[in-house]
C-alpha cells in the first residue's frame, strides 16, 4: 500500500500532480489521501497522525511557511516520511540533503521522472514492509517501525503502544501482537515480561529483580515469565542489540 499527500499552496499545481499520480498509481494498493495548501497545515497534521502517510509531495516556494521549513518542522517528529519535494527552481535541490528528502522534481512535473520515483519508493516501501507494525483505530492508520516501538501494553480490551511520540491504542489482545511479531521474524526483538507487558529489547536501560526500566519508565516482570524474559533480555543486552 502507499499512501500520498500533497503540499502547494497553488490549486492549479496540485491539481496538475493529481492529474498525473492518477494515471500511475495502483488502483487497488495505492492512493492520494490529503491535499494541503499550507506547510503549516501539512505540519500539523503529520504530527497527530504519524505513519499514515508513506509519500510527501512539498512545494518548495509557498507563502507563510515554505517547503524547506516545512521539512525541517516534520523531520522534528518523524524522521521515516519520504519526502520529495517539487520546486521551479533548481538552486533549492541541494538544500533537500539537510532534511532527508527523497529527491526533488522540477515544475512542471515531467511524467517520466514521476515513474521512476514511484518505481523507487515502491522498492523501499517493499524492503520496510517486514520492519512496519501497523495499528487501526478510529482516529486513522498508522505505521510505526518495528524499531521505535518501546513497549507494548494490554489495557481492557485494548492494546497500547508506546513510542517517544505518545501512546496509540487498537483493539486486540496483547498474545496476538506477541504472535503477529513473532510470525514477521521480530520474536527475538521483542520479550514478554509479564501477562500486560510485552517490551522491545532494543529499549531497556536497566533489568531489576523484579521490573525492567525503559526510559524512565519502570515495567513489571511477573513470576510466570521472569526466567525466559531475563535471560533474553541480558542476551539482547549483551549482544549488543540495542
Amino acid at each position: 500500500m502507499l499512501r500520498i499527500a500533497m503540499c502547494d499552496d497553488e490549486t492549479e499545481a496540485r491539481e496538475a500532480l493529481y492529474l498525473l499520480l492518477d494515471q500511475e498509481l495502483h488502483e487497488e494498493s495505492e492512493q492520494i489521501v490529503y491535499e494541503f495548501s499550507t506547510g503549516t497545515a501539512a505540519a500539523n497534521w503529520l504530527q497527530k497522525h504519524p505513519g499514515e502517510i508513506d509519500l510527501l509531495f512539498l512545494d518548495v516556494e509557498m507563502d507563510g511557511m515554505n517547503g524547506m521549513e516545512t521539512a525541517k518542522k516534520i523531520r522534528t517528529f518523524d524522521q521515516n516520511l519520504l519526502i520529495v519535494f517539487v520546486t521551479g527552481f533548481a538552486d533549492y535541490v541541494f538544500d533537500g540533503y539537510s532534511v532527508g528528502a527523497m529527491d526533488y522534481l522540477m515544475k512542471p512535473v515531467c511524467k517520466e521522472k514521476l515513474q521512476a520515483l514511484l518505481t523507487r519508493v515502491r522498492e523501499k516501501l517493499g524492503q520496510e514492509e517486514a520492519e512496519e507494525f501497523i495499528v487501526k483505530n478510529t482516529d486513522g492508520t498508522y505505521r510505526f517501525l518495528k524499531k521505535e516501538i518501546r513497549w507494548f501494553y494490554s489495557d481492557k480490551r485494548k492494546v497500547m503502544l508506546v513510542t517517544d511520540r505518545g501512546e496509540y491504542g487498537f483493539y486486540a489482545k496483547l498474545d496476538e501482537v506477541e504472535k503477529q511479531l513473532k510470525d514477521g521474524g521480530e520474536a527475538g526483538q521483542f520479550v514478554r515480561i509479564h501477562q500486560r507487558y510485552l517490551v522491545n529489547t532494543k529499549w531497556v536501560d536497566q533489568i531489576g529483580s523484579a521490573s525492567v526500566q525503559i526510559g524512565g519508565e519502570e515495567l513489571p516482570i511477573s513470576r510466570a515469565y521472569k526466567e525466559a524474559a531475563v535471560k533474553k533480555l541480558a542476551e539482547a543486552m549483551l549482544g549488543g542489540m540495542r
